[in-house]
């Protein structure tokens, strides 16, 4: 292009005709625009690599422990692989059971010509959270005092709650959880802002509840802590507080003026008595404490893909209710703005209906009584195994779980040596056994713990 600008002028030099006027604007243009391109294919390679070194820079994170075995679990091509990690509840063939209940509730919601797959309201469905927070609260709970939202199951209750708190208590507020507890307390805690500490709960030299080291660990947190408690079948241990007991720690609490945070994930699921489960969540709001709860429908309903809870606070009169409503909802808005509305609307049709209730009720106590059996059995064939240790700790646990004592290095060669996949902290999903595994599970765990300590301090 510059060459033929060279020779125009030398020719608008000696005597320029018409067509080399009328041509040079033109030229000088496309000048102009081979000019720019050129610029900006010179810049491009710059940004990109701007953004291909920020990209580049991003670290690998680590999988999640519990979603990461059961991935290594589906690879694995073991025939006698088993699975007794993650927390959802197999019948006894081994296979997920979707609830009777749940699947007329559904057939009732295709069958009514005025239900729409409209946004839910910030609260979430107002029906659906009276009826869960009666559920947890009970029949005769006095809803105007209790400010309550639908929430992305436990989960999300968890993170909602640990904002809330994080927004209306002094900064530098702390949170204390037990040693152990469910993994996710602590990321969810931390990221909604909290200062996240331990309380002990759990003695691995007798595989019983630390019930003194609770105690004393909470008496030590400095006023106005925010405690939280496992309503019913502690995760991982299975181990729970007897009521007495629970009566102590209300006391200690309201002693230190701490606030209350309860987890409930598994009423009626633990016991197969959601009126039995919910006993230590109301014995503490019957003692006046304005408790917050996270609920979840994941265990109990079978709900574990609808992602169905609610968050609440029991406060002191109705006006405060509003209030807290309203920052509730404030929290939610920017979150996730509104939640699905499927699995409240199975537990919704399920809890309006007598007939659908006691079916319900029914169901869960099936679930529950196949987890007890299967403690049970697993005891009864560890001794068939010719272990000699006492597992009795196993029995009188309660939930999905079974807390056994094992070590990290017994469950790597459960994991390596037999295709047993579970958690390192020695955590057996009772869901996984069944009539068909459980001889080999046992004998797994008779070999791996064969002379060797399950009460000890190794984990």
């Amino acid at each position: 292009a510059l060459l033929c600008l060279i020779f125009l002028c030398r020719q608008m030099a000696k005597s320029p005709p018409a067509s080399v006027i009328i041509t040079m604007p033109r030229l000088l243009l496309s000048l102009a625009a081979l000019h720019a391109a050129a610029a900006f294919s010179a810049a491009a390679p710059a940004s990109t690599a701007g953004a291909s070194t920020f990209l580049s820079e991003i670290p690998l994170g680590p999988p999640d422990a519990i979603l990461g075995i059961a991935e290594a679990f589906k690879s694995c091509d073991d025939p006698k692989k088993v699975n007794v990690c993650v927390g959802a509840y197999r019948d006894e063939s081994g296979r997920p059971w979707v609830l009777p209940s749940v699947k007329e509730a559904e057939r009732r919601m295709i069958d009514d010509g005025d239900a729409n797959k409209e946004y839910a309201p910030i609260a979430g469905d107002a029906a659906y959270v009276n009826l869960a927070l009666k559920f947890a609260y009970g029949a005769d709970a006095d809803m105007s005092r209790i400010a309550g939202v639908q929430s992305l199951s436990g989960t999300g209750a968890c993170r909602v709650g640990g904002k809330f708190f994080a927004n209306f208590l002094p900064e530098g507020t702390r949170i204390y959880i037990p040693t152990p507890t469910w993994g996710n307390h602590i990321a969810i805690f931390r990221e909604a802002g909290l200062d996240v500490q331990r309380y002990r709960y759990y003695d691995r030299s007798t595989n019983g509840l630390d019930y003194d080291g609770m105690m004393e660990d909470l008496k030590n947190a400095p006023e106005g802590s925010v405690i939280l408690l496992h309503a019913c079948a502690h995760n991982p241990t299975g181990c729970d507080p007897s009521l007495e007991q629970w009566r102590g720690v209300s006391d200690l609490i309201r002693e230190k003026s701490h606030h209350v945070f309860f987890d409930s994930a598994y009423q009626g699921f633990a016991s197969g008595d959601a009126e039995k489960d919910a006993s230590a969540l109301r014995l503490f709001v019957d003692e006046g404490h304005n408790v917050a709860l996270a609920q979840s429908f994941a265990k109990n309903f079978g709900l574990y893909g609808e992602r169905t809870g609610t968050f609440s606070v029991v406060t002191s009169s109705p006006e405060e209710r509003e209030r807290i409503m309203s920052q509730l909802k404030l929290i939610i808005r920017p979150m996730y703005s509104s939640p699905p509305i499927h699995g409240s609307s199975i537990v919704r049709t399920v809890l309006s209906d007598d007939g659908l209730t006691s079916q319900y009720y029914d169901e869960c106590a099936t679930m529950a009584d196949r987890i007890q059996s299967m403690r049970a059995m697993l005891v009864t064939k560890l001794g068939e195994a010719g272990s000699t240790h006492d597992w009795s700790h196993i029995t009188s646990q309660i939930g999905m779980f079974a807390f056994t004592g094992m070590d990290s290095d017994m469950c790597d060669r459960l994991t390596d040596e037999y295709s047993i996949f579970l958690t390192k902290d020695g955590r057996v999903s009772l869901a996984g056994l069944n009539d068909g595994n459980i001889e080999y599970v046992a004998g797994a765990i008779h070999a791996v713990t064969d002379g060797k300590s399950i009460t000890s301090d190794s984990s």
